[in-house]
C-alpha cells in the first residue's frame, strides 16, 4: 500500500505592533439613561475608517452629532500619526491598559507609547465601532466596542475589543480608563493552509524502487489542499492515492487524510521543527492490519525536500527506515502556473 501522510502544527503569529494599545471611539451618555451608540455611517466616514454602531436603536440628532464628532476626532488623530492628539482624548491622569496588562498612566506616558508606535508604523490606519454605552450616574459612561488597525496597505488587520470609562468634563467626555482585549477574527482554513501552499504543482521521485508522481491543487472553496499520487514499481500495476489536507480549528493543527486504491487509508498530524516538520502517522491496511511511522520532512530549497520515515511498524513487525528526495517537476512548455503565493513545501510519502 502507498501510504501518504502530510501535516503541520501551526499557531497564529501576531506582529509586535499588535501588542500596542490603540485608541477607541468616544461614547456619550444622555442624562442618566443607558443608550447604544447609533451613528448612521456616511460614505465619507467609511472611507475615513469610522464605522457606525448597531442600527436598531434611533439616536437623537444631538446624541449622534456628539458621537460623530468624537469618533472623527479619534480617527483623525490616529490616522494622522499624532501621538499628542491621541493622548489629549484622555484625562490628564487617564490610564491605558493593553491586552498584555501593561499600564500606561497619564498623557505623557500615553503620548510616548503612541509616538513609538507611529515611528514603527507610520502608515497605520484605524477603524472603529462602538457597540454599547451605559451610564453610571450623571458623570460617568462605560463604553464597549471594537477597533481595527492595519499597519500598512495590504497588511493583516488587528482587531481588539475594548472597554473605556469616560468622565464628563464640561461638554466633553475624556477617557479616564481604557482597556483592550484580544479579539482577532478566527483564522480561515485557507489562511492556516498557506504554509503548505508551496505544495501546489507537480512533483516527482525517481528512485531504484520505482517512480512516484505527485500533484497538488487547491479545492474550489479554498478550504483544503488536494493531492494525487501515482506509484509505479517495475511491471506491477500502478498504485494510486488521494489526499486531503485541512485545518482542525478545535485542536489547532493541520491534518491530512489519505485514501489508497487498494482500500487502505491513513491519517497524519504535524508539528513544526526548525527546518521542516515531523509527524506521527497511523494507517489501516486493506487486510485490517495497522501501520505507524515517524515521518520527518527537511526542506532543501524551493524545488527539493527530503523525506525520512523512521520507527516504521507494519502489522506488528518492524520495517526498515527510508529516505527520499522529492523534486519539483518542470512545467510543460506553454503551461500556465496555477499556484497561490506560498511558503514552504510539505509533502510526505511513507512507503509500506
Amino acid at each position: 500500500m502507498n501510504v501518504v501522510k502530510t501535516g503541520l502544527r501551526s499557531g497564529r503569529q501576531g506582529a509586535a505592533w499588535l501588542l500596542l494599545a490603540a485608541l477607541m471611539p468616544a461614547g456619550v451618555m444622555v442624562g442618566a439613561e443607558v443608550q447604544s451608540v447609533v451613528v448612521p455611517a456616511k460614505a465619507a466616514d467609511v472611507a475615513a475608517g469610522v464605522a457606525a454602531g448597531p442600527a436598531d436603536v434611533a439616536a437623537s440628532p444631538e446624541f449622534a452629532a456628539m458621537i460623530r464628532r468624537e469618533m472623527e476626532a479619534t480617527v483623525k488623530a490616529f490616522n494622522a500619526a499624532d501621538p499628542a492628539g491621541v493622548a489629549a482624548l484622555f484625562m490628564e491622569k487617564g490610564e491605558l491598559v493593553d491586552e498584555n496588562g501593561n499600564v500606561y498612566t497619564g498623557r505623557a506616558e500615553i503620548t510616548a507609547l503612541f509616538k513609538a508606535f507611529f515611528e514603527k508604523f507610520p502608515k497605520a490606519v484605524m477603524a472603529m465601532e462602538v457597540t454599547s454605552v451605559r451610564s453610571i450616574g450623571d458623570s460617568l459612561a462605560v463604553e464597549e466596542g471594537v477597533r481595527q488597525i492595519t499597519a500598512e496597505a495590504g497588511a493583516a488587520e488587528a482587531q481588539m475589543r475594548y472597554i473605556a470609562v469616560r468622565d464628563k468634563v464640561g461638554d466633553k467626555w475624556p477617557i479616564a480608563s481604557y482597556r483592550e482585549f484580544a479579539d482577532d477574527p478566527a483564522p480561515t482554513a485557507e489562511e492556516m493552509l498557506q504554509p503548505l501552499s508551496f505544495l501546489v504543482g507537480d512533483w516527482v521521485d525517481e528512485s531504484p524502487e520505482g517512480r512516484t508522481a505527485i500533484s497538488y491543487r487547491w479545492s474550489e472553496d479554498g478550504n483544503y489542499i488536494l493531492g494525487d499520487y501515482v506509484l509505479s514499481v517495475g511491471g506491477q500495476p500502478e498504485s494510486k492515492s488521494v489526499q486531503r489536507i485541512g485545518w482542525d480549528p478545535v485542536e489547532g493543527v493541520l491534518r491530512s487524510w489519505t485514501f489508497d486504491s487498494d482500500g487502505g487509508f491513513s491519517h497524519g498530524e504535524w508539528t513544526p521543527i526548525d527546518n521542516g516538520w515531523v509527524a506521527k502517522t497511523e494507517a489501516t491496511m486493506p487486510d485490517a492490519s495497522t501501520a505507524s511511522a515517524t515521518v520527518t520532512l527537511l526542506v532543501k530549497d524551493q524545488d527539493h525536500f527530503v523525506v525520512r520515515s523512521t520507527d516504521r511498524i507494519v502489522a506488528g513487525g518492524e520495517e526498515p527506515d527510508f529516505e527520499l528526495v522529492i523534486a519539483r517537476k518542470p512545467p510543460q512548455p506553454g503551461a500556465a502556473a496555477a499556484a497561490k503565493p506560498a511558503a514552504t513545501p510539505v509533502v510526505v510519502p511513507a512507503g509500506k
